[in-house]
């Protein structure tokens, strides 16, 4: 199975980026299913959300965090979860 797995890898990195997308696409369909709206209304909800994130921000409602903090965070997290499973 791996053989067939990285031969099919080097097909997909052979396509063109759009082919790609295309590639992906389809396969995440495969595994999810169709989305429920249409793109239209996909994007109508992301732009909502977008808005009403900026609006969270502007009325200063939103817990600002450095950016630097987060991935010192994010990285003893990954260290702790790999060290966790080193010691499985």
């Amino acid at each position: 199975m791996a053989a067939a797995l990285k031969d099919i890898e080097d097909q997909a990195l052979s396509l063109s980026p759009k082919e790609r997308g295309e590639l992906i696409h389809r396969l995440i369909v495969s595994l999810e299913g169709e989305p429920e709206d249409s793109p239209e209304a996909i994007a109508k909800a992301w732009d909502e959300e977008i808005a009403r994130r900026v609006a969270d921000m502007d009325a200063g409602r939103t817990k600002w965090i450095p950016a630097d903090e987060v991935m010192s965070r994010l990285r003893a997290k990954v260290l702790a979860a790999k060290n966790a499973s080193n010691q499985s």
